[in-house]
């Protein structure tokens, strides 16, 4: 990549400014490794490359998931362990997410068990600041700091919370546990959406506790580098396996089976609901498969349909959608015929979008692409209902001078 005039440089890695392009930035990863706040350093060869696969491939999921990300592309073998990444403002702060406790939440809080669910995720801020040991901070003193905005610290909870459970969801396929994970964010500097929160910095076998089996004698993260007494270089040799392990199994993340959506329609009355319910699932990114047919007078040519459909699907995940009347006999039909889910749509109770989610839903226990676009989806909904009721219960405007009151 064409690098500029360095910007920033921190214990692990460089930001370039990339030549000619003013929005755009080169993160290049380094080989050295920290803890304590750099207190042990040690250089082990070919962490650099590592931590670039990881991080990109992590960021692309996100992205894949529809998470604002500073990512653009780079990080894999033939791109000199660096990044392609839009500039950002970044924020002081380090916002981990903990989903069973450890680390030092678990020494704050004795009354938790090690290794305890926790549920809802504990969202915690760290003010990053070395000489201080990176502190924890409240909201309320981040506020004062003018460190970000009320709607910012609300934003970087909940993405930091949907990242954890992309994550979790991606790990939890391969019987590995995502224990706690630390993410950042900055302010895009210039370019379309200038302002805007995303997340940014890297993710990578640093940023995360992964407890392979739950166990935390199987750890496969940096947590085995702070444990080491000495540094020797053989324990380093073990260490890289580790890295080199968790970045192959990071780049499987969104490989999987294609899901599939079969819409059946229960006659021609229900072709244009048809289409506004294809329309809907689209949101997802989601394959589909469209047939008309009529259950109560073509029961067996209903059956046979379902049939060949689950037969030419066997290198997918099929979940059949049946749109119907209320009294139908599709679905029944579509559940005896084969093994595979059945979502009942009617479309005279309306509900197209709830009626897709339910059937990304059943595709998502197995995808977490599609898991995450439900998340953000759902995170979506929220505010938008948060931001309604925000404006009917704002108050209303002081009158202009010279208003006449009756």
């Amino acid at each position: 990549m064409r690098k500029g005039h360095e910007i920033a440089r921190g214990k692990t890695k460089v930001l370039y400014e990339l030549e000619g392009q003013p929005d755009m930035a080169v993160v290049m990863q380094g080989d050295a490794i920290t803890a304590g706040d750099g207190a042990r350093r040690d250089v082990m060869d070919g962490k650099g490359r590592i931590a670039a696969q990881t991080t990109s491939r992590v960021f692309r999921l996100l992205n894949l998931c529809g998470l604002p990300t500073h990512y653009h592309n780079g990080g894999e073998d033939d791109d000199n362990n660096e990044m392609l990444v839009r500039r950002c403002q970044m924020l002081p702060l380090e916002v981990v997410v903990r989903g069973i406790a450890a680390g030092s939440f678990a020494r704050r809080h004795p009354d938790v068990p090690r290794g305890a669910i926790l549920a809802p995720r504990v969202i915690e801020f760290f003010l990053k600041d070395d000489a201080n040991h990176d502190p924890l901070i409240t909201q309320a003193e981040i506020l004062a700091r003018r460190i970000a905005t009320p709607d910012e610290i609300s934003t970087m909870s909940e993405y930091a919370r949907i990242t954890y459970e992309i994550l979790a969801h991606a790990w939890g396929r391969r019987d590995v546990a995502l224990v706690d994970l630390k993410v950042e964010f900055g302010r895009l500097a210039s370019g379309e959406n200038k302002g805007s929160l995303v997340l940014a910095d890297v993710i990578d076998n640093d940023s995360w506790r992964i407890w392979p089996q739950g166990r935390e004698d199987l750890a496969l993260d940096k947590q085995n580098y702070r444990n080491l007494e000495t540094v020797t270089d053989e324990a380093l040799d073990r260490i890289k396996d580790d890295y080199e392990s968790v970045s192959l199994m990071v780049s499987s993340f969104p490989q999987l089976r294609p899901g599939i959506v079969a819409i059946i329609l229960d006659g021609a009355e229900y072709v244009d609901a048809g289409e506004t319910f294809a329309r809907a699932l689209g949101r997802f990114g989601l394959g589909l498969a469209r047939q008309v047919t009529t259950a109560g007078r073509m029961p067996d040519h209903a059956a046979t349909m379902a049939a060949s459909l689950d037969a030419n699907f066997k290198r997918h995940r099929l979940v059949f959608a049946a749109v119907c009347g209320a009294g139908s006999a599709l679905p029944a039909i579509l559940e005896h015929t084969t093994g595979q889910p059945v979502v009942r749509f009617d479309p005279a109770s309306g509900g197209f979008d709830e009626a897709a989610l339910r059937c990304a839903k059943v595709l998502a226990l197995d995808d977490t692409v599609v898991f995450g676009r439900t998340l953000l989806l759902d995170a979506q909904a929220r505010a938008q209902v948060l931001a309604l009721n925000a404006q009917l219960n704002a108050p209303p405007p002081p009158p202009q001078p010279g208003t006449a009151f009756a």
